[in-house]
């Protein structure tokens, strides 16, 4: 199998212009903000649901006398 050598030349040419084309790209305008994965009314009602809950427990806990 032969390649003639220009058909060699123009790839080598082609590959080297890939390589420092590589690494070139242009830094995003737009800054990606700290977005959460949900929303903070979501995450406020968690909190809320989890923290009453624990003092929900520990009156209950405390009204029966430690023996819940």
């Amino acid at each position: 199998m032969t390649t003639s050598r220009r058909l060699s030349d123009r790839k080598t040419a082609k590959f080297q212009k890939n390589i420092t084309r590589r690494g070139s790209v242009p830094e995003t305008t737009v800054k990606k903000g700290n977005d959460y994965p949900v929303g903070p009314v979501v995450l406020g009602f968690f909190i809320f649901v989890v923290i009453g809950s624990s003092l929900f427990q520990i009156i209950r806990t405390a009204t029966s006398g430690g023996m819940a």
